[in-house]
């Protein structure tokens, strides 16, 4: 054979090959990637290990041997991961569900140490990956995993108990005064419960100063009024 006709005759190989490759993949979808589809995952935890994490608590004679009960979010010593799901969170608008600052709303409230499905980091990442049947969307094909995992962390942060008795205070007065979480419209945060205010006895907020109430005081209920002061004798 000529030289020519190598020249002619490789590259029309080459291409025939191609073209059939991408036939034969329009015909048998998946035949080539579908044995290897899960060597393919590259995330921060080995699927093999996701797959470990136990959505129950029950455990037959009490032995959690072999399982990921306790499994960490591998960006546990990140700095930035938890203002990374803070940004996450509302842009892929979790919030449109959870409310901001995880507050609850048609989803069920972050910002408590109330879970359905266990709050590990583990459990937190497959409720996000894998979605729930209560309405949970599964985001596992949309998500990076470390976006995922970013989300965690922001979730565990909103979900972490400023003290004892969750959402108050104590106080040396007699009666400790019960505060409420700021609004999220007043201020945007990753740790909410850490800005906290009074709350009064009839869910007034009385203004100071000159300062008008925010909202209308409800019937009966009066401003306080400053203490007299006596006039220099």
């Amino acid at each position: 054979m000529s030289r020519f006709a190598w020249i002619v005759a490789v590259p029309a190989a080459i291409i025939l090959i191609v073209v059939g490759l991408g036939i034969s993949g329009i015909i048998m979808p998946g035949h080539w990637s579908g044995p290897n589809l899960a060597s393919a995952y590259n995330g921060l935890v080995p699927a093999e290990r996701l797959l470990r994490v136990p959505v129950t608590g029950v455990y037959p004679g009490g032995n959690t041997s072999g399982l990921e009960a306790n499994m960490e979010n591998p960006l546990k010593n990140d700095p930035d991961a938890v203002a990374r799901g803070m940004k996450d969170f509302a842009n892929f608008n979790c919030s449109g569900c959870h409310m901001p600052n995880g507050g609850g709303g048609m989803g069920p409230a972050l910002s408590n140490d109330t879970w359905i499905y266990r709050a590990s980091p583990g459990n937190i990442y497959l409720s996000i990956a894998q979605g729930r049947s209560a309405g949970m969307p599964a985001y596992g094909a949309m998500l990076p995993d470390r976006t995922i995992w970013e989300l965690v962390a922001y979730i565990q942060s909103l979900s972490t108990r400023p003290s004892l008795t969750f959402g108050t205070t104590t106080s040396t007065a007699p009666d400790p005064v019960p505060r409420e979480q700021v609004p999220a419209g007043q201020i945007e945060s990753s740790t909410p419960w850490a800005f906290t205010e009074p709350m009064p006895p009839n869910g007034e907020k009385n203004g100071t100063g000159d300062q008008r109430p925010d909202a209308p005081l409800p019937p009966r209920a009066q401003q306080p009024k400053p203490p007299l002061v006596s006039p220099a004798q």
